[in-house]
C-alpha cells in the first residue's frame, strides 16, 4: 500500500484509544496506561494501580473494564468490619485486589500478611504492590490448608482466580504447578501474631484452611469474610455448610452484606445465590453485629 493509504489505514486501527476515553467514563477506572512492557489500570476510588494480564479474560482490572465495578458492596463491607491496628491475613490473595484497598484505606497501623501460591500469579501481586507504593503488606509465596506439605494446584492462565487444589475450571489446557502449603495455625505461632481479619478465597478449599487454622481462630476470634460456592466445594467432597458449623461451634454467626447492613445466614441450599459470607463471633464482635445487622 502506499504511504498515504498506510497512515489511513493506521488511524482506524488506533480510534479505539479515543472508544476507550469515552467508554471508561462509566466505569471505576480513571485511567488506562500503555507502557513499553505493560497495561496499566487505575481505580478511581484509591487511586489504585493494577497491572492487567495479556492472557486472563477475568483478571480484576479487565473484570472492572468490563463489568464498570468489581465487589463494591462487599469491599465497603470489609471497610466497616477492620478496625486501626489490626491484623490481615489475606489467604488467597491473587494479584492483590483486597490487600491493596485495605492498605490504602488509612486506617493506622494495619499489618497485612497476603499469602499466594501461584508463581507467576504473586510475581503480578509483588508488582501491584510496589506500583502502589505498599509499605504495610508482607507477601508469601505459598498457600494454606490443613497440612503443611507440595501440592499440584491446578493453573489455568485464562482465568487465574480459578486456581485451585482441584481442576474447577475444567479446562483442557489447564497446567499443574506444584506449590507449597502451610497450615494457619503454625504460621501465626512463627511469627506471634495476633489475628483480627481474616479473608479466604482458595477457590473451594477454604474448609481446610480454617481446619488448619482452627486453634488461632478458637484463640484470637477474627473476623471472617470467606468466599463459598457449592460447585467450587463440590470438587473437594463437602457442603460450604460444613464451614458453618465447624465455625458455630466456636461461637461464630454467619452473615451476608445486604446494601450497607448484614443479614444473618443460616444455611446454603439449592436456591442460595450469594458467595460471600462474614462471620463474626456472637460475643467478641456483639457491638459490630447489633449495629450493622438489618
Amino acid at each position: 500500500m502506499t504511504k498515504h493509504e498506510y497512515i489511513r489505514e493506521m488511524h482506524k486501527r488506533h480510534a479505539c484509544l479515543f472508544e476507550y476515553s469515552d467508554f471508561i467514563k462509566d466505569t471505576d477506572i480513571s485511567k488506562i496506561e500503555i507502557t513499553d512492557d505493560s497495561v496499566v489500570i487505575t481505580i478511581r476510588a484509591k487511586d489504585i494501580k493494577l497491572i492487567c494480564d495479556k492472557k486472563d479474560e477475568r483478571n480484576i482490572p479487565i473484570e472492572i473494564l468490563n463489568f464498570g465495578s468489581y465487589e463494591e458492596e462487599i469491599l465497603a463491607m470489609v471497610m466497616k468490619l477492620i478496625d486501626n491496628n489490626h491484623t490481615v491475613l489475606d489467604i488467597g490473595s491473587n494479584i492483590g485486589w483486597y490487600t491493596i484497598n485495605i492498605s490504602k484505606s488509612k486506617r493506622d497501623d494495619i499489618k497485612i500478611f497476603s499469602f499466594e501460591p501461584i508463581p507467576k500469579t504473586f510475581k503480578y501481586l509483588q508488582q501491584n504492590l510496589h506500583l502502589n507504593d505498599i509499605s504495610n503488606v508482607k507477601a508469601f509465596n505459598f498457600g494454606f490448608s490443613s497440612e503443611e506439605k507440595d501440592v499440584i494446584f491446578y493453573y489455568h492462565e485464562e482465568c487465574s482466580a480459578n486456581a485451585s487444589l482441584a481442576n474447577i475450571s475444567e479446562a483442557n489446557n489447564v497446567e499443574k504447578i506444584v506449590c507449597r502449603v502451610r497450615k494457619m495455625d503454625n504460621f501465626v505461632n512463627e511469627y506471634n501474631l495476633k489475628v483480627d481479619f481474616i479473608k479466604c478465597d482458595v477457590e473451594g478449599a477454604e474448609l481446610f484452611v480454617f481446619q488448619g487454622g482452627i486453634e488461632t481462630i478458637r484463640k484470637d476470634k477474627p473476623i471472617i469474610f470467606s468466599e463459598m460456592l457449592r460447585k467450587w466445594t463440590a470438587k473437594f467432597d463437602y457442603n460450604p455448610n460444613a464451614i458453618i458449623r465447624l465455625l458455630s461451634e466456636i461461637g461464630y454467626r454467619c452473615f451476608v452484606a445486604t446494601g450497607e447492613r448484614l443479614t444473618e445466614f443460616f444455611a446454603m441450599d439449592e436456591e442460595t445465590l450469594e458467595t460471600n459470607f462474614f462471620f463474626l463471633h456472637a460475643e467478641k464482635h456483639e457491638l459490630k453485629i447489633n449495629s450493622l445487622m438489618t
